[in-house]
């Protein structure tokens, strides 16, 4: 398990790495860097998945390597995304509805105390420095679920959010009854609540949404975040909102100083589809050591095995 707090938990990827058998290079993953108490359950999940793998020894698949809790701890929310700027234009109607644009710099906050390991290496990833701001820090404008956003506890899901929808809706109608001095017809009722509750069935995708919580890493992000981003909800409920595009890039360790081609849905989309960052870098690390070491054998077994006129080849090289 490595550093970058998207997909730390309930997500197993399958990497295929192969060499030219000519280089007899064997196949290596990255050393574990951090660790984390997978959820209960996980454990026979993974093995349903892996059911049909052969696990032999000789076999094409290698098992990743297991991290320990002599391992620091893994990046949480609070670490990857809480020295970006707030955003609460939308509390107060002053966010339009319509497309994102990257056209704006957000100014990085003034910190009193020392930024994290993760969000300094955001900042200063080499190639990527950014020391300023950023110019996708933009959100969706999802109004009729700020207060939603605003209740709903941390870690709860689209179950959770529901049950807080309808406790806003209740509360409303109380208030609307206790003003009016009267009962609210059933039409007036039912407008109320399409304007509070969202319509999603209770028992079809109950994880399409989530709020994050600030002391645990972050779920994996999809492309689905592409369409809407309900699924990484902040963990500021004085923000009452999901997360922007800058977040969801630092939940899957982009640097800062990357920019995304085209606008807000396609950022997102880009994001989502990607692998982290940080974990194809380790990766290409651990293949290009391979490659390296394979190198040099290969080169003297080459010489060993020349035929005349091959020599003649080389030689004219």
């Amino acid at each position: 398990m490595l550093a970058a707090p998207g997909g730390a938990y309930l997500d197993d990827r399958t990497f295929l790495i192969g060499y030219h058998r000519a280089l007899g290079a064997a196949v290596q993953f990255p050393k574990a860097t951090h660790y984390m108490a997978l959820p209960v359950g996980y454990g026979s999940t993974r093995s349903m998945a892996l059911k049909h793998v052969d696990l032999f020894e000789g076999g094409f698949f290698i098992q990743a390597d297991e991290s320990s809790p002599a391992l620091p701890g893994s990046v949480t929310c609070g670490e990857a995304i809480g020295d970006l700027p707030r955003i609460t234009q939308h509390l107060s109607g002053k966010l339009p509805p319509g497309v994102r644009r990257f056209d704006r710099m957000t100014e990085y906050p003034i910190h009193t105390r020392k930024l994290c390991a993760y969000a300094e290496f955001m900042r200063n990833w080499p190639g990527f420095e950014n020391s300023v701001g950023v110019r996708d820090h933009v959100i969706r404008h999802l109004p009729r679920d700020i207060d939603t956003f605003r209740e709903m506890p941390n870690g709860g899901e689209y179950p959770a959010a529901h049950a807080t929808a309808m406790a806003i809706w209740q509360r409303r109608v109380t208030v609307q009854e206790f003003l009016s001095g009267r009962r609210l017809s059933a039409r007036d009722r039912d407008e109320l609540k399409k304007a509070i509750v969202p319509p999603y069935p209770l028992n079809s995708f109950p994880n399409r949404w989530w709020k994050l919580k600030k002391v645990y890493p972050s779920k994996t992000l999809m492309a689905h975040i592409g369409k809407d981003t309900y699924s990484h909800i902040h963990y500021d409920s004085r923000q009452a909102r999901v997360i922007s595009v800058r977040e969801a890039a630092r939940l899957q360790s982009f640097p800062d100083g990357f920019r995304f081609c085209g606008e807000m849905n396609a950022a997102f989309r880009q994001i989502g589809n990607a692998v982290t960052p940080l974990l194809a870098w380790r990766l290409a690390e651990v293949m290009l050591s391979a490659i390296r070491n394979a190198a040099p054998k290969r080169k003297g077994a080459a010489k060993r095995t020349v035929r005349p006129n091959q020599a003649d080849l080389f030689a004219a090289k």
